[in-house]
């Protein structure tokens, strides 16, 4: 069985990625990144290596 990812609030996905909480919000409702969970009280709950490899990917395109 593989382990589930351990899945962070979007303020403490923000602070690992060095960014504003209000950023990480703003590129979600703008559609730049996905969360892996939405609560039912509408909290996203973030993987980060998979967030990560978004943000790196996105980067990559924006770069060709």
């Amino acid at each position: 069985m593989t382990p589930r990812p351990k899945l962070v609030s979007t303020g403490v996905a923000a602070a690992e990625l060095g960014i504003d909480r209000v950023t990480l919000a703003r590129w979600w409702r703008a559609g730049v990144v996905e969360p892996e969970f939405v609560t039912a009280g509408g909290h996203a709950r973030w993987d980060m290596e998979k967030l990560r490899q978004s943000l790196r990917e996105r980067a990559r395109r924006e770069e060709d």
